[in-house]
C-alpha cells in the first residue's frame, strides 16, 4: 500500500514536471518566434544612438537660374558624454575652438544625457573649426554635417526672400510662406553602445540619407529687379525720403518681376535690425491714400459705362468743385481751364474726375473698385498683405464720394494698384500676382510643379483697356508725366501726389509722391510703380520725383527684357526745361572738311590715321542730347 502511494506521487510530481517544462518551452518559443525580432529592435533602440543629418534646404533661384538664397557648409558639434574619457581635457579643448567658457564646454560634456549638441557655440561652425576638432581625434565628440542659409546678394530683394533661423527654419518672407517644401526631412547615423555609452563591437552603423528641400524657381527677374535696386539706391541719396517702394509685374499674367523697398536690410544680419524693419515688405504692407493714381480706376468705370467722350467732351475747371458746402481744389492754383477730358487725365485735374465720379453715382464707381480688387487682398504668396481701407457704401455721402474719384479717402496697398492698373491696360481681365514659378527636384532639377497664371475676372472690356492706354500715353507724352518719356518706347502712366494723415489731420508738406507707369503702351509687358515717402529738398509731386524714377526703371528694364524700341510714339511736348535731342547724321565717309559743315549741334571726338571717316558712335539715327559728343575713327578710304 505504501509503495503504491510513493509511486503515485512520483507520477504526479513527473507530471508537474512536464507541464512546467511545456511551458517554459512554449513560452521560449513564443518569446523566440513571436516576440523574438521585437524585443531584439526594443533592445537596439535602449543601444542605439543618433547622430542627427540634417537635409539641405532648398534653393530659392530667379527665373534665370541665378541664385537668390542658397546653402553653405555650416558643421555642428554633438558629444556623447559617456563616451568622453577625460571630460576636462575635452571640455579645454572645445573651449578653445568653439571661443566659450570652459565651465559651460565642462556642462556640457558631463550632463548626463545619451547625445549632448554644444549650442550655441558648437552649432553652424566654420568648416575650420570643424577640422581642429576631428583633428583632435577626442572620443565622445561628433561633428555633424549641417549647413547655414547664404543670400549671395545681401540686401537684394531681402523684403521678398525673408530669412531662416539657425534651425534652417523659415522665419520671413518667402522662406517662411514656402517652409515645408523648402525643408526637406532629417536624416542620421545610428551607431549602437552599450549601458556605459561605449561602442559595441560587431553592429554596423546605420545610415538614413536625408530628404532635401525642393528648389525654388521664382517669376523675379534679377536684371529688373537690378534696376529697381539700382534706382532705389540712388533716390534714397538724393531725396532722404522715409521710405520707397517698388514694384515690376508682367500685366499679362501676374507674375512679380521685381520688387524693392527702403529701408531695407541684410538676411544674414537680421538680429541687428529693428523688427519694423524686417517684419514690414512695404509694397505688399503698407496701407495709405493713393493720390491721383487712383484716377485711373475713375476713368476705367466711366469709359466702360460710356459716361464720357475723352474727345469731344469739354470740361471747365475754375480751379475748385463745390460738393455738399465743400471746396475740394485742383492742384493746380487757378484751374486749367477749358479742356477736353483727355486733358483733364493729362492734367490729372481733380474737380474733372469729381465730375466723372458724379455721373457714375456711388454705387456704380464703388462696383469698379470693388471689381478691380481694392479692398480685398491680392492674394500674392508672401506673408503680411494688408487690404486697405474703403469707405462702406452706407457711409458714402456726396463729399466721399468725390474725393474717393480723385483718390483721396480710401487707402490701398501699392501691390493693389499695381494689379488693379495692369487690369486696366492688358485687355481688362484681372489677374492674381504671384512669386513662385516653379518645384524643381534639387538632383534632377526636373519640375515637380509648375504655377500657372490665375485671371480672376473680367473687369473691363478690351475696347475700354484700349481707351485707357492711348489717354495715359498721352499723360507721359504731354502731360504730368513727362518725366517718364522714354525716348523709341511707348509709356504711358500716371502720377500721383497723396497727403499723408496723422491723428485725423493732413500733414503739411509731407507728401507720398508715386507714379505708375505701363510700357509698350500698344502691347504692354511690364508695370512699374514707384512711390516715395517725403522726399526732401524737392518740390513733392509724383511727376518731379518718381515719374523720372520710373522712366529710368522702364527704359533699362524693356532692354533687358528684349523689347525693341520702336519710332512710333505719341510726339513728347518740350518745354524749356526739357533736354532737346538731335538724330545722329551718318558720318562714314565723310572728310575732316565735310565734317565742319554737318556737326552743328554736336560735339566730335576723333582718332584714328587718315582723313576718312570709317567708323563712329553712336550709329546713325539714334536720337541724343543736343551738345552730345560723336567718337568717330579716321582711316583712309578704300
Amino acid at each position: 500500500m505504501r509503495a503504491v502511494t510513493v509511486r503515485k506521487r512520483l507520477t504526479v510530481v513527473l507530471l508537474i514536471g512536464f507541464l512546467i517544462f511545456a511551458i517554459i518551452d512554449i513560452r521560449l518559443g513564443y518569446v523566440q518566434f513571436v516576440l523574438g525580432d521585437m524585443l531584439t529592435e526594443r533592445a537596439k533602440d535602449l543601444w542605439s544612438r543618433n547622430i542627427p543629418f540634417e537635409p539641405e534646404r532648398g534653393e530659392i533661384v530667379d527665373r534665370n537660374g541665378v541664385p537668390l538664397a542658397t546653402n553653405m557648409s555650416a558643421p555642428s558639434v554633438l558629444v556623447v558624454p559617456r563616451q568622453i574619457e577625460n571630460p576636462s581635457e575635452v571640455a579645454n579643448e572645445l573651449a578653445r575652438i568653439l571661443h566659450m567658457p570652459v565651465e559651460k564646454a565642462y556642462k556640457h560634456v558631463t550632463k548626463k544625457t545619451s547625445i549632448e549638441r554644444i549650442h550655441p557655440e558648437g552649432r553652424k561652425i566654420s568648416n575650420e573649426q570643424a577640422k581642429q576638432i576631428r583633428d583632435l581625434g577626442m572620443k565622445g565628440v561628433y561633428i555633424a554635417e549641417d549647413s547655414k542659409r547664404y543670400y549671395p546678394f545681401g540686401s537684394y530683394l531681402s523684403h521678398v526672400l525673408g530669412f531662416a533661423g539657425i534651425d534652417n527654419q523659415g522665419l520671413m518672407g518667402l522662406e517662411l510662406y514656402y517652409d515645408k517644401q523648402l525643408s526637406g526631412k532629417p536624416g542620421s547615423v545610428q551607431f549602437y553602445s552599450d549601458a556605459k555609452g561605449k561602442r559595441m563591437p560587431g553592429m554596423a552603423d546605420a545610415y538614413t540619407p536625408p530628404v532635401d528641400g525642393l528648389d525654388l524657381k521664382l517669376t523675379i527677374d534679377t536684371r529688373v529687379q537690378t534696376i529697381l535696386e539700382r534706382e532705389l539706391t540712388i533716390a534714397e541719396a538724393t531725396y532722404r525720403p522715409d521710405g520707397i517702394i517698388a514694384i515690376a509685374m508682367n500685366p499679362n499674367n501676374g507674375e512679380i518681376l521685381g520688387m524693392a523697398s527702403r529701408p531695407t536690410f541684410d538676411p544674414a544680419d537680421f538680429q541687428n535690425v529693428p523688427p519694423e524693419i524686417f517684419n514690414r515688405n512695404l509694397p505688399i504692407w503698407s496701407t495709405y491714400e493713393p493720390g491721383s493714381t487712383f484716377k485711373i480706376i475713375t476713368l476705367a468705370a466711366a469709359l466702360e459705362e460710356k459716361k464720357v467722350d475723352l474727345l469731344k467732351e469739354h470740361f471747365y475747371d475754375p480751379g475748385y468743385v463745390k460738393v455738399a458746402g465743400a471746396t475740394l481744389h485742383c492742384w493746380k492754383r487757378g484751374g486749367h481751364g477749358d479742356q477736353t477730358f483727355l486733358e483733364v487725365v493729362q492734367n490729372s485735374c481733380n474737380p474733372g474726375f469729381v465730375e466723372l465720379g458724379d455721373r457714375l453715382g456711388k454705387e456704380k464707381l464703388f462696383e469698379y473698385i470693388r471689381a478691380f480688387g481694392f479692398g480685398e487682398k491680392t492674394g500674392i504668396d508672401l506673408q503680411g498683405e494688408g487690404k486697405g481701407i474703403l469707405f462702406p457704401l452706407h457711409r458714402v455721402g456726396p463729399v466721399e464720394q468725390a474725393t474717393t474719384a480723385f483718390g483721396q479717402g480710401v487707402a490701398v496697398t501699392p501691390i493693389q494698384q499695381v494689379v488693379a492698373v495692369a487690369a486696366a491696360v492688358n485687355g481688362g481681365i484681372l489677374y492674381q500676382p504671384y512669386i513662385a514659378k516653379e518645384w524643381l527636384d534639387p538632383v534632377t532639377g526636373e519640375v515637380i510643379q509648375r504655377q500657372t497664371p490665375k485671371a480672376k475676372r473680367r473687369v473691363i472690356s478690351e475696347e475700354t483697356s484700349k481707351q485707357i492706354r492711348y489717354a495715359l500715353e498721352s499723360v507721359v507724352a504731354q502731360g504730368t508725366g513727362k518725366g517718364a518719356f522714354v525716348d523709341g518706347y511707348r509709356v504711358g502712366g500716371k502720377t500721383g501726389t497723396a497727403q499723408k494723415a496723422k491723428d485725423g489731420q493732413y500733414l503739411k508738406d509731407n507728401h507720398i509722391v508715386s507714379f505708375i507707369g505701363f510700357a509698350p503702351a500698344d502691347d504692354p509687358q511690364i508695370v512699374v510703380y514707384v512711390a516715395v515717402d517725403n522726399p526732401k529738398g524737392t518740390v513733392q509731386f509724383g511727376g518731379v520725383v518718381a515719374a523720372p524714377i520710373v522712366g529710368n526703371i522702364m527704359e533699362d528694364s524693356l532692354r533687358a527684357l528684349g523689347v525693341k524700341p520702336r519710332k512710333q510714339q505719341i510726339e513728347k511736348e518740350t518745354t524749356w526745361l526739357d533736354p532737346r535731342y538731335v538724330e545722329v547724321p551718318n558720318l562714314i565717309g565723310l572728310t575732316k572738311k565735310d565734317l565742319q559743315q554737318q556737326l552743328f549741334h554736336l560735339k566730335l571726338d576723333g582718332s584714328g590715321e587718315g582723313d576718312t571717316v570709317i567708323e563712329q558712335a553712336p550709329k546713325p539715327g539714334v536720337k541724343v542730347k543736343e551738345g552730345a559728343t560723336i567718337r568717330v575713327y579716321f582711316g583712309t578710304k578704300r
